[in-house]
């Protein structure tokens, strides 16, 4: 057991060493920042003194060592554009992804798991063709044409809902329905196949045979089994949204973590983009690295003892 808790360990870290390394390049490619932040007409000296401000002057080598080093402490660093550290940025949108996330992720249990038990149950019928032509449309419809058309309907039509910002539940309904409609589809897929394999195993045809009510069958023994992949999958796709609504945060001016990685990217703020990123891929590394430890204490055949 130690063996594979430090080959998954180990497997994290360097994923997320990949990531810095990764995202630490990748901004570098989209252009100087100091382009952007410089008043027009300013003299090369002054912009030569700009990028020596940020350290910009270095070697790239030299520059992802101090990166590094600064990281190894906790420091992401100093936004460029807001003159104020990336870890305060990033708590400050925090509480709004939260909400937002978790309000999406509600919505999207809601919806997904009630949508695949009756397909999974109805298996063949009207339902279930319903429950594939929802699970088609929430896969493949983007959030940003979905959430578009929200506004287009709700707010210029109707005038029922406010088309952006926050401050209110009704500034909430829209983006969190809209970050949740992808996830929903997800969780009634998969809520469905876990249904349909339990609803085919031996202990649920053994139960049917002594006669037990059909509701008792499928709420009480095999809704409780096929449950288990489900809030898996729910707990990592949590992690996932709180990170990664950039296009839903952006479309409604949500102020969110995605909403801070986006005006990164805009302003060339490579504190921002790269601390957000890291951030991120650390929760999710960490998040399927306790998914993993969780599996092996409760199956013990996935220990993958070498």
């Amino acid at each position: 057991m130690r063996q594979y808790i430090l080959r998954r360990v180990g497997y994290s870290l360097v994923s997320l060493f990949l990531l810095s390394l990764v995202i630490f390049l990748f901004v570098r490619v989209t252009g100087d920042p100091v382009s952007l932040l410089v008043e027009p007409g300013a003299s090369p000296e002054d912009i030569e003194n700009m990028r020596r401000q940020f350290g910009l002057d270095r070697p790239l080598w030299v520059q992802y060592w101090h990166f590094m080093a600064s990281l190894a402490t906790g420091d992401l660093g100093l936004s460029f554009y807001y003159r104020t550290p990336v870890l305060e940025l990033y708590f400050q949108r925090l509480p709004n992804s939260l909400l937002l996330a978790a309000v999406a992720m509600g919505l999207s249990l809601l919806i997904g798991i009630p949508s695949g038990i009756l397909a999974a149950v109805r298996v063949g019928g009207f339902w279930d063709s319903a429950g594939k032509i929802f699970a088609l449309l929430g896969l493949s419809l983007p959030s940003f044409w979905v959430g578009l058309v929200l506004i287009l309907f709700f707010s210029v039509y109707l005038g029922w809902l406010p088309s952006s910002g926050s401050g209110t539940t009704l500034h909430l309904l829209m983006p969190a329905f809209t970050l949740g409609w992808y996830f929903a589809a997800a969780h009634m897929r998969l809520t469905r196949s876990s249904m349909l394999e339990v609803l085919g195993s031996e202990y649920i045809k053994l139960a049917r045979l002594k006669g037990l009510p059909e509701a008792l069958v499928i709420g009480k023994h095999a809704f409780k089994n096929a449950l288990i992949p489900v809030i898996t999958l729910a707990g990592i796709n949590l992690v996932v949204m709180i990170n990664v609504a950039v296009v839903v945060e952006t479309v409604f001016a949500w102020p969110g973590i995605g909403r801070l990685l986006y005006e990164g990217i805009t302003f060339r703020d490579f504190p921002i983009v790269q601390g957000v990123v890291i951030i991120g891929g650390g929760m999710i590394v960490l998040v399927n690295l306790l998914v993993d430890i969780f599996y092996a204490l409760i199956d013990p055949r996935i220990r993958l003892e070498s």
